[in-house]
């Protein structure tokens, strides 16, 4: 039992490094912020940024990306 919710935890963990080093590079890229369906709100000593369009594109990216994995195990 105990080996089986290792090996979960381990592929979860992996899963969210993946995930993160990929936000992390999508971060870097330039001109994102500048996309249309990003809304933006600047204050006073900070900035809101929240980009819808790259949000569904990533959504759907993932989505199709986990259903390969998924139909890759069965």
């Amino acid at each position: 039992m105990f080996e089986t919710i290792g090996k979960w935890i381990v592929i979860v963990g992996f899963f969210l490094i993946i995930v993160g080093l990929i936000i992390y590079a999508i971060g870097k890229i330039p001109g994102l912020e500048k996309l249309p369906g990003t809304i933006r709100i600047e204050w006073g000593r900070g900035t809101f940024v929240f980009p819808i369009f790259l949000s569904i594109l990533l959504s759907i990216v993932l989505t199709l990306l986990l259903n390969i994995i998924i139909r890759l195990f069965r």
